[in-house]
């Protein structure tokens, strides 16, 4: 392996070709050139020279100064282990792919190193290795001989190609064993050899018309390789003369803008033959795969024409092989050599090298951003370059060795006022006509993490309600941060810490991205009624920076405790509290006190006392604040000598929860006397609970047969009132009511009151004797004749509610003082009357009072509506009167109520009737 170094100075060139790590100092402040040679194909990795120690300087220098390898082809062949500085291939190497039929073939790769800036060129010359064989352009070769053909004829082959150069390309061919043709190598002007078959043997058609030969190409390299191709033989009629060109070699140069169609040349042939033997056809014989898109040859006349695009970058010379063949099969070759000319017909190239695409936004004046490399594939003036970018960016361009140009900042740069820049940088080449590129690169100012989160507060308190749901979010906490993106991105979470030796988690968490604090349990303030936790908020930048908050949480009562009432002790229901009231107590003994407590707190905790019953209030009084019962007055002999009395506790809370004592008092003289009356109420507790026992189960087997009585009655209701006429003609007669003055003189000569006393039971129905009252007029009668209903009456003359109200100035009433009809009662003299005429009318007045009676029971009478009309006396019974009202009105009236007439209407009431009522009350 060679190294050389090519030292650049202004005017002059020196070359040494010695070891380079000799002079590693010429390097440090000028261009230097690296030279290495290599083969192709070498494995990945293969290492090529150390680039480290050739230059001079550490491989942890090569780190720390960022040096990196710029190649111009789409795949980098080779690169540098910045580790160990060994200059390593990084890609499969194939010479003939990037050189082609070249001699000299070299890979140019670039190198940059910073700090300080510094530019290698590293030239790594490729040579060749025996990897390709040799190749015929045709698989198969088709020749046709004349069987006229004489002994020693030539005939030319197609050559073999091998892209190796040297010893490595083809050497010699072969030819297999057959009976008629031999082999004969010649040798071009090129130095490349090919072959010629040579009739050894007279052809006869008729006994052999076609033959195949084997033709092998053999290299000279080590392995050796070869190719093979077969020769088909047909055997013609004679055609003893070949096509001839003018020339063995065409030249032409072409300019690379030419345009499609043009003419490159006219290749030109002929045959001495006649006929068809004569007739000749051009086409290309060997050509290279990337000229048959751009050149096309006219079988007929030879032109060569253009039909693809010329790059003189892509391609600066064609070779090909054109064939001439006339009618016979006999062929004839010769070469074309096109040689194409550079126009300035490409745009500068502008690569990037290397670009920080982000930089903070506190870089200091002058930080490399790019390193630019400004390069024009056309040669002469035309490749010639100039950068520039605008004036008004706070960058500029300075220009370094060979074509390459840093791109740096002109000053400060601040993030909130710009926070990126689009960067265009404009490349001129010094062609004619002048060709220009740009190229825009965006910079992006990256924030820098200089701001701590900023909690709203730096203590929070907050407040949650005990027997919260578990899991419920009752607080959120909020921090900000200044910077951006990451740097201003804030996460929550809570510092580890411990309540009780239980983790401050199982209390409880927090969203990372929005605060949100939730309750992991459900809290008891009676247990626990405020802790404080810690809560961090963390920025994501790198280093990232914190703030911690203090978050007291208190939590709130709720009135969920009864108040406890701890003296008197009640430790059983069961149990009796007696408190001892001795016979001298004046007011404002204290008899007892109750102490009471809430496990609540606040407002739910303020306890009131009051006395919910008790046998005298205006013996005793409770303070609703300290619970001291004392006495308001001096004790009397009248006073109780045991009074239970039951205290009620409650808070203030909501809703109210309260509890209860109860407390027997004793009065006596010591308290000695109060044993007896312990011992004597728990005999009566035990009494008293018997008898409650059995008075609740009366209670509920008397309202087991009224719920049973009231189904009987609906159920008699619902069928009274499905056939009202038939149920009304069964039970009771029909009984009319009318004035006797419009429908008939009448039964009864003057008017009576008729005195009637039923009771609710319908079996036993008593009426009461007549009994007459002066000068009531003979048009007021109640007529029994049921030859008239009362649908015939006037409705002047119908009985009414207000009727009766309207009556103030009543004539008479009914006298209860004749309770029992018949002879068995004893009736005045004054209060005498006539009886009904009949027994039939008599049956039928009664049971038109039942019926009203009955009626005004259920609330529904027929007989008369409203307030006043009807009711049962409280004080009488059973008793229901009938009152004749003058000024032709008739009504029922049920006594017992109060309901008499009003404006002196009921005070012409008898004395004798009054004595009987007065009797009958005290019955």
């Amino acid at each position: 392996m060679a190294k050389k170094i090519k030292y650049r100075a202004t005017k002059k060139t020196i070359r040494w070709q010695v070891m380079f790590f000799v002079f590693p100092f010429l390097c440090e402040s000028v261009f230097c050139q690296l030279q290495y040679s290599t083969f192709e194909e070498q494995k990945l990795g293969f290492i090529i020279g150390n680039i480290a120690n050739d230059l001079g300087v550490s491989a942890e220098e090569l780190s720390s100064r960022k040096f990196h390898v710029v190649s111009r082809s789409k795949k980098q062949y080779l690169n540098v282990h910045l580790e160990t500085g060994d200059l390593y291939v990084a890609d499969r190497i194939d010479r003939e792919a990037l050189c082609g039929m070249q001699q000299n073939c070299f890979l140019n790769i670039e190198a940059v190193m910073e700090n300080p800036l510094h530019f290698y060129t590293i030239n790594v010359e490729i040579q060749d290795v025996n990897d390709n064989s040799p190749s015929f352009s045709k698989s198969i070769f088709e020749i046709g001989i004349s069987e006229s053909a004489v002994i020693g004829a030539h005939f030319a082959l197609g050559s073999a190609k091998d892209p190796d150069l040297g010893n490595n390309s083809v050497q010699s061919y072969k030819l297999g064993a057959n009976e008629h043709f031999g082999l004969l190598e010649k040798v071009n002007m090129d130095g490349k050899k090919y072959p010629e078959l040579v009739l050894e043997k007279p052809l006869d058609r008729e006994k052999n018309n076609s033959s195949v030969l084997i033709l092998s190409a053999f290299d000279g390299g080590t392995p050796l390789k070869t190719g093979t191709s077969l020769i088909k033989i047909v055997v013609t009629d004679v055609n003893d003369n070949y096509p001839l060109f003018n020339k063995d070699t065409y030249r032409v140069t072409l300019s690379e803008n030419a345009p499609v169609g043009f003419l490159v040349t006219e290749l030109h042939a002929t045959d001495a033959d006649e006929g068809s033997n004569a007739q000749i056809t051009y086409l290309f014989h060997d050509i290279p795969e990337n000229a048959h898109e751009i050149f096309s040859i006219n079988p007929l006349n030879g032109s060569v024409k253009i039909i693809g695009k010329l790059d003189y970058e892509v391609a600066t010379s064609y070779e090909m092989t054109v064939e001439v063949k006339d009618g016979g099969g006999l062929v004839s070759y010769c070469k074309l050599l096109i040689q194409v000319s550079d126009v300035n017909d490409n745009a500068p190239d502008i690569l990037i090298t290397f670009f920080l695409d982000t930089i903070p936004e506190d870089s200091p004046v002058g930080t490399v951003i790019a390193l630019v490399n400004l390069d024009d594939l056309d040669s002469g003036e035309n490749g010639e370059v100039v950068g520039q970018i605008s004036e008004s960016l706070p960058f500029h361009l300075i220009s370094s060795s060979g074509n390459y140009y840093k791109l740096v900042t002109s000053m400060d740069l601040d993030r909130e006022k710009t926070s990126e820049y689009n960067i265009t940088i404009k490349a001129e080449d010094k062609g004619s006509p002048q060709l220009t590129n740009s190229k825009t690169i965006r910079l992006i100012l990256t924030d820098v993490n200089d701001n701590d989160p900023v909690f709203d507060k730096t203590n929070y308190i907050a407040y949650i309600q005990e027997n919260n749901p578990s899991g419920n979010s009752f607080y959120k906490v909020h921090a900000t941060d200044l910077d951006i993106n990451e740097n201003g991105k804030v996460v929550y979470m809570i510092l580890i810490d411990n309540i009780e030796d239980i983790p401050i988690s199982s209390y409880v968490s927090i969203n990372t991205v929005t605060g949100v604090v939730y309750a992991q349990r459900s809290f008891d303030y009676e247990k626990l009624r405020e802790f404080n936790i810690q809560v961090m908020a963390k920025d994501s930048g790198s280093p990232s920076r914190s703030a911690n908050a203090t978050v007291k949480i208190c939590i709130t009562d709720q009135n969920d405790n009864a108040p406890k009432i701890l003296y008197p002790s009640q430790e059983s229901e069961a149990a009796s509290v007696y408190e001892f009231i001795p016979h001298f107590s004046t007011k404002g003994y204290l008899v007892t006190k109750v102490v009471a407590v809430d496990a609540d707190s606040g407002h739910n905790a303020w306890l009131s006392y009051h006395l919910l019953q008790v046998l005298d209030p205006s013996f005793l009084i409770i303070g609703q604040d300290t619970g001291e019962i004392r006495t308001t007055r001096d004790l009397q002999e009248t006073d109780a000598r045991r009074q239970k009395v039951v205290v009620m506790v409650k808070d203030n809370g909501y809703p109210i929860m309260s509890s209860t004592v109860t407390l027997h008092l004793v009065v006596a003289e010591n308290f000695q006397q109060v044993v007896p009356e312990v011992i004597n109420h728990h005999i009566e507790s035990d009494t008293q609970s018997k008898a409650t026992f059995y008075l609740v189960i009366s209670i509920a087997l008397i309202s087991i047969l009224f719920i049973f009585t009231v189904i009987l009655a609906v159920i008699s209701k619902c069928r009274k009132q499905s056939s009202p006429t038939a149920l009304s003609r069964d039970l009771y007669p029909q009984v009319a009511l009318r004035c006797p003055s419009v429908f008939s003189d009448g039964t009864l000569p003057f008017p009576y009151t008729y005195d009637v006393c039923v009771t609710l039971d319908s079996r036993q129905n008593e009426v009461a004797y007549l009994k007459p009252v002066q000068n009531v007029p003979t048009d007021n009668l109640i007529d029994t004749d049921d030859s008239v209903s009362t649908n015939d009456l006037p409705k002047d003359n119908l009985i009414s509610a207000s009727t009766v109200q309207a009556q103030p100035n009543a004539d008479w009433r009914f006298s209860q003082a004749a309770q029992k009809p018949g002879p068995s009662g004893t009736q005045p003299t004054e209060e005498a009357g006539v009886w009904p005429n009949n027994q039939f009318e008599t049956e039928r007045l009664q049971a038109m009072i039942l019926a009203s009676a009955n009626e005004a029971a259920e609330g529904t009478s027929g007989l008369g509506g409203g307030t006043g009309t009807m009711g049962l006396s409280a004080r009488y019974g059973p008793q229901f009167t009938l009152q004749h009202v003058p000024d032709y009105r008739q009504n029922v009236y049920i006594p017992g109520s109060t309901l008499t007439p009003t404006n002196g209407g009921g005070k012409r009431e008898g004395k004798g009737n009054k004595k009987k009522s007065s009797k009958k009350d005290k019955k």
